[in-house]
């Protein structure tokens, strides 16, 4: 597995975001989805990648710099052909590294609740994300969940 700094204009990028925001959007109650748009996505605050196998796009995933020691970890979406082989995994170890490499002390996160991201809160807490409140802009709601760790 590859893991590339990667541009938002690729064809196989494009429709596996895509895939992310219809996720979201289909599995969220409305007005409680909070994912970055392709443009929100190429901002300069914003380290965007990708897990390629040779030309087969894995999955990807996003690390926000929220100023100060702190980030937000965002986007991340594992392409259906690659779900249950370590992709989300490496993808997150990996932004944590770029967080700590970048002088993050606290990494960020929000999700949803139910089925649809039982998988994602056991990723994160097998990589030591707990519970927390709500941090930036985001306001609690019975849907959202919120998670930190210290890197």
């Amino acid at each position: 597995m590859e893991l590339r700094d990667d541009r938002l204009d690729h064809p196989a990028v494009v429709a596996l975001l895509h895939e992310h925001f219809a996720g979201m959007l289909a599995a969220s109650p409305k007005d409680m989805t909070h994912f970055l748009d392709l443009s929100a996505l190429a901002a300069p605050e914003v380290t965007f990648v990708t897990a390629w196998k040779r030309e087969t796009l894995l999955g990807c995933g996003a690390l926000k710099a929220l100023g100060g020691d702190e980030g937000e970890l965002k986007s991340m979406r594992t392409a259906a052909s690659a779900l249950r082989r370590g992709v989300a995994s490496a993808i997150l170890a990996h932004l944590i590294e770029r967080a700590r490499s970048a002088g993050m002390t606290r990494l960020n996160l929000e999700t949803g609740t139910g089925p649809a991201f039982d998988a994602a809160e056991a990723l994160y807490r097998r990589h030591g994300f707990a519970p927390c409140g709500p941090f930036g802009d985001y306001e609690a709601t019975d849907f959202n969940r919120f998670m930190t760790r210290t890197i």
